[in-house]
């Protein structure tokens, strides 16, 4: 059968079947075009659930990187890291989350606004490794030998980080209603020509001066 004999409704009982059979695929890439007997008709797969980077890692992998990442940023003393673009752009969505839950504690009011505070903090522990299981048994009197000093027991640098998150970034950004960060291109790296980029917060100490 060629072209010019071909009916309309061959046509599209031939397009229905392709779908379906795409369908049943569950094919995941970003593009698929079909084409079949001659028909020259094109299938586009939308790229539904594909937001994010895969770094080349698992998911737990990626969300434990992405941990350690928000929990440096966070905890660095001038206000910024170095990273690759693509962990930075990764990045920059998982901590901007974080700073609106600590943005969201500092418009609190009402009765019940030390309980939501509490259950704020609790939701954004989920973006650091906390690692407090063992604070408490650390600290126990009972450590170390009789009659000497004890070594002070400093919380995790997770714990850090939402305690500076809820006391020092909560009400920095509390008029500021996202765009808690700024990635910076710096051009590739040596060695393996990785794309390297800063990101960093805004409105850190350090702009605040250059900006007089």
């Amino acid at each position: 059968m060629n072209r010019e004999t071909r009916s309309p409704d061959r046509a599209v009982e031939i397009w229905i079947n392709i779908y379906v059979k795409v369908r049943s695929l569950r094919f995941k890439g970003a593009n698929l075009i079909l084409t079949a007997l001659n028909l020259n008709f094109e299938f586009i797969v939308m790229r539904h659930l594909k937001a994010h980077r895969k770094l080349g890692r698992t998911t737990e992998h990626r969300i434990s990187l992405l941990r350690n990442l928000a929990t440096s940023l966070i905890n660095a003393e001038k206000e910024h890291i170095v990273t690759t673009v693509p962990k930075a752009k990764e990045l920059r969505p998982f901590i901007e989350k974080a700073i609106t839950l600590a943005r969201k504690a500092e418009n609190l009011s009402g009765d019940d606004a030390v309980l939501r505070d509490v259950h704020l903090r609790r939701q954004a522990a989920r973006f650091f490794h906390a690692g407090n299981s063992t604070f408490k048994a650390e600290q126990s009197r009972f450590r170390g030998k009789k009659g000497e000093a004890k070594d002070p027991i400093e919380r995790t640098a997770g714990v850090k980080a939402v305690q500076r998150l809820f006391g020092e970034l909560g009400p920095r950004y509390k008029e500021r209603n996202g765009g808690y960060t700024r990635i910076i291109k710096l051009g590739r790296r040596q060695g393996d020509n990785a794309e390297m980029a800063v990101i960093e917060l805004v409105d850190n100490p350090r702009e605040l001066a250059a900006k007089g």
